[in-house]
């Protein structure tokens, strides 16, 4: 069975998590530097069998896209180039960054844990995915 990895797109870093086989659970799998993000997915893609890619387009409180997005966009072309057979699935990502942030408070992280920008990155591509395994179950 195949799997669905979420990807939270920044300009320094990038996020990743992946499901299980049964699309139920989200993983967080580990946070990249955005220049090695097609080689990084490269490697996992042999490894995984993934037939899903959820992106997250983070959006303003007002509903337009964020200044982000054009780059996203690039990105999103990009993977449709490297992996054709792949289905690229949007999702509003307007809050997971606070929404990572505040799980880690709750999990009881120490403040200087909590201040690892790479944690939260992945944390927020683990949320994004478990809320669009949630819109597909």
């Amino acid at each position: 069975m195949s799997k669905i990895l979420a990807i939270d797109y920044g300009t320094k870093r990038t996020g990743f998590a992946l499901s299980d086989e049964s699309k139920i659970f989200a993983f967080g799998l580990s946070t990249q530097d955005t220049s090695q993000n097609i080689p990084y997915l490269q490697s996992l893609f042999q490894k995984e069998k993934i037939n899903v890619i959820v992106i997250g387009l983070p959006k303003k409180l007002n509903n337009e896209f964020a200044q982000i997005v054009p780059k996203i966009m690039q990105f999103k072309k990009q993977l449709a180039q490297h992996f054709p057979d792949v289905q690229i699935v949007d999702i509003d990502e307007r809050f997971s960054s606070k929404m990572a942030f505040q799980s880690m408070i709750d999990s009881g992280l120490k403040k200087k844990e909590r201040q690892n920008k790479a944690l939260v990155d992945e944390i927020s591509a683990t949320i994004l995915l478990q809320n669009y395994l949630e819109t597909i179950s």
